[in-house]
């Protein structure tokens, strides 16, 4: 075990402590979990769109259209934002002007991604002539065209920069005014590549690219079980190095989290119909059913150390408690630790995957509808999951089923730790 234990830490730890900290994929990271506040703010007016009370319908659709609106420019222009996020985040890597690389980022994300349609028929108070835009391409579907252009559109402006090819003007000019006009030639250069790239070669890059990732995505956060399993495994692996897990696997896999669950909102959104929504897989369905306590169902191995014997896990267990219920487990996972810990790491791993074999299970048979709103992830399990689930009470049945499974694959592993430190407190205090 020791043998195999040195191997992860010499061989593995370097290489995903080197991915975990490439600029792009951080900058990816970083970007799209700015945008949190708006998915989670449009969540809620999801709910209140098509809460499930009867004659609810008909009390609010006098005013059903001004109430979508919130949802239709948060969630709905989803990746609108992530395009400045993703470009602002990389720049502040590079030490480049933030503002105008966000600004370039969405310009690109605009050129490539949005078409403007022509007026064929006028629609009454709405447009009589002109040009429109479709707020449907600025949602999750744009959300990876978004990702690249942006990161592309931060790289010419990199390039220019660190050349010094730059309009430059004299040190007295403002600060403000003069990064502006620094942007100009990159802008220009980013207008022309992408405007020729897509409307005179025709290549659609948001296409393509939604494309190429669609089998990750439909493997990773669609309805396969294996994939729902490699998902939390690799997340968790990650943790018992002693590396934040969602920081490794978050630039891959949060824009296909976000997408999976935008996804689910939109369509909820338009048919309020949770049972028929795209995607099981989403962020949400492995914290709230997954997760329960925080990564590796952490809160059964927390109950456990309350009642042990041994003084320091009995402390450690109250002081874990009370953020284990909101979700949060950094204090179990490095005061325990299960980081590179042989005895602990086993049940880390194993919970939360039987958790997704029994949570799968009951969302297969139908006894829980998909996930439909994105909540804050310091919400408590039970709750959470009965309101993202178009308020079903099954669902915070399945959180309490799957605690107690949790408890029951801790238990022996708890107790082979608890004998161990008992023998460590009793050879200290005879001492």
């Amino acid at each position: 075990m020791n043998n195999f234990m040195n191997t992860l830490e010499s061989k593995i730890l370097p290489v995903a402590n080197k991915i975990g900290s490439q600029r792009h994929l951080l900058a990816i990271r970083h970007g799209i979990l700015a945008t949190l506040p708006l998915t989670i703010i449009g969540s809620f007016f999801v709910i209140l769109l098509n809460f499930p009370v009867e004659g609810y319908d008909q009390w609010i659709a006098p005013y059903r259209q001004a109430l979508d609106i919130p949802f239709r420019f948060t969630v709905g222009a989803m990746a609108l934002y992530a395009s400045f996020g993703v470009g602002y985040a990389l720049a502040g890597h590079y030490k480049l002007d933030q503002l105008s690389a966000g600004f370039l980022s969405v310009l690109s994300f605009f050129i490539t991604c949005v078409i403007p349609v022509q007026v064929a028929e006028p629609v009454k108070g709405v447009i009589d002539a002109g040009r429109w835009l479709s707020i449907s391409s600025l949602s999750a579907q744009s959300l990876f065209g978004a990702i690249v252009t942006a990161l592309i559109s931060v790289e010419i402006f990199r390039f220019f920069i660190k050349r010094d090819i730059r309009i430059k003007l004299p040190e007295s000019v403002p600060p403000m005014v003069a990064n502006s006009f620094t942007a100009l030639v990159p802008t220009l250069v980013v207008i022309l590549l992408f405007w020729g790239i897509r409307h005179g070669l025709g290549f659609d890059i948001n296409s393509v690219i939604t494309n190429l990732v669609s089998p990750l995505k439909d493997l990773l956060v669609g309805n396969s079980l294996i994939g729902g399993m490699l998902t939390v495994f690799l997340i968790v692996f990650f943790w018992t190095l002693g590396i934040h897990g969602p920081a490794i696997l978050g630039p891959i896999i949060r824009p296909m989290w976000d997408s999976a669950i935008l996804e689910n909102m939109e369509v909820f959104a338009e048919t309020g119909k949770a049972a028929q929504l795209p995607n099981l897989f989403t962020e949400q369905f492995i914290q709230w059913f997954v997760w329960i306590g925080g990564a590796g169902s952490t809160l059964a191995l927390v109950v456990l150390f309350l009642f042990s014997k041994a003084k320091y896990l009995k402390e450690l267990g109250k002081l874990s408690i009370v953020p284990g219920i909101f979700n949060i487990n950094e204090p179990i996972i490095f005061g325990a630790p299960i980081v590179m810990n042989p005895i602990l790491m086993i049940p880390f791993i194993l919970a939360p995957l039987c958790n997704v074999i029994v949570a799968y299970t009951f969302f297969k048979l139908g006894f829980i509808p998909m996930i439909m709103a994105k909540l804050p992830f310091t919400v408590p399990a039970p709750l959470a999951a009965v309101i993202s689930t178009d308020w079903t009470i099954m669902a915070g049945v399945l959180v309490i089923l799957n605690f107690i499974i949790s408890l029951c694959i801790y238990f022996p592993f708890f107790k082979m730790f608890e004998r161990q430190h008992l023998r460590d407190e009793s050879v200290e205090s005879n001492s």
